[in-house]
């Protein structure tokens, strides 16, 4: 498997954010002096200055984190879940002092009470923030995931989340039908969809992220397992399946969590989270023993065979509205984004072909371990 026609056209054109991960992350022939030059290029950019004006006195960046306070921020950006997303998609060192700050602020519960003080709802998610982290929606759990994509997953601090990360995995295997695991609301609501209850182990976007981004966890038996997991829950889930993770006496929306995931296709974008979700699978280090990152691995590599150029087809009904132009910040709920300007040549071209370089040699270095 060659990349070298996708690397020299990543060189020549890509932003510096790409350039940055391409070579420290991928190539890994980063000298100092140039990283420290790439990464100045990376603190001018418009969105992370935005990001670091939001940061406060006592570490913590933004407003709140997935809590519906829309209303109280400047841009999305000031959100703190968005805000971290951010910097670890740029992949800023966790040695910087606006990485580091921020993750003892999340760390630190008088902190978080005073910065989950603004609204009744913000309260109520501070009260009950580790309530759902067996079914991946709590405060704590995106607190965890935050903290994991920021490079600090593996501290101690972490360790029974990332425990119950993968027990939420693990448990999955033993499933047949989610028959076994929801329940039926007994309400006359318009989306009177089963539930799972707080409590119930279930492999959520959350618990992907924080495996995905952490290491302290991998054995090869563990590697294989989650292979088979996730394997396996591709096999039993419907196509379309909508359920709720039931909170004290409220309901929320899992969405993705609980839908099979799909393989990569040039001419069809599958979800919203399509490359940011296969991405995180093959971080996990199961390589192609996971059909779904196979087939993908074998598309990307047929779809860049002529100019080593990932190219996808944003032009077609289905798949506009997932096209990356209309992400502007990286929300929860958008892939990932790292060219800031698409009205630049080749930027969007850089974006895809990024992706498909990370991607392919993930799946390589799975296969190599």
């Amino acid at each position: 498997m060659s990349l070298s026609k996708s690397i020299d056209f990543l060189l020549e054109n890509a932003c510096a954010v790409i350039q940055y991960r391409l070579r420290k992350e991928i190539l890994k022939d980063l000298a100092q002096t140039e990283e420290d030059n790439l990464l100045e290029q990376i603190y001018q950019t418009p969105n992370f200055k935005l990001v670091e004006s939001y940061a406060k006195p006592n570490g913590y960046v933004g407003i709140g984190m997935h809590t519906g306070s829309a209303n109280l921020h400047e841009t999305p950006l000031h959100d703190g879940e968005t805000a971290a997303r951010l910097l670890s998609y740029y992949d800023v060192p966790k040695t910087h002092p606006l990485v580091e700050n921020f993750v003892v602020a999340m760390r630190n519960e008088e902190t978080l009470r005073h910065e989950f003080s603004y609204s009744s709802s913000a309260v109520r998610f501070f009260n009950n923030k580790f309530v759902g982290m067996n079914s991946g929606f709590c405060l704590e759990i995106l607190l965890s995931t935050m903290q994991s994509m920021l490079g600090y997953g593996d501290d101690p601090e972490l360790d029974v989340i990332r425990r119950i990360s993968f027990e939420a995995f693990k448990r999955f295997m033993s499933i047949g039908s989610l028959t076994e695991i929801t329940k039926t609301r007994k309400s006359s609501a318009k989306y009177n969809y089963p539930y799972i209850d707080e409590d119930t182990y279930c492999p959520s976007v959350n618990h992907l992220a924080i495996l995905a981004y952490t290491g302290k966890w991998r054995t090869a038996e563990n590697i294989r397992l989650l292979a088979d997991a996730i394997n396996h829950r591709n096999t039993i889930l419907p196509k379309n399946n909508d359920i709720k993770v039931k909170i004290k006496s409220d309901y929320y929306s899992v969405g993705l969590l609980l839908r099979p995931f799909h393989p990569f296709h040039a001419e069809k974008v599958d979800s919203i989270l399509y490359r940011r979700i296969l991405t995180e699978i093959a971080m996990l280090g199961v390589g192609e023993r996971v059909s779904i990152i196979r087939e993908s691995a074998n598309n990307i590599l047929e779809a860049i065979e002529t100019d080593g150029i990932l190219r996808m087809r944003f032009d077609l009904p289905h798949n506009k509205r997932y096209s990356p132009k209309s992400i502007e910040y990286p929300t929860a709920y958008v892939d990932v984004r790292l060219e800031p300007d698409y009205k630049r040549k080749y930027a969007l071209e850089c974006d895809l072909t990024f992706w498909a370089v990370q991607f392919l040699t993930l799946v390589k270095g799975a296969q190599t371990e």
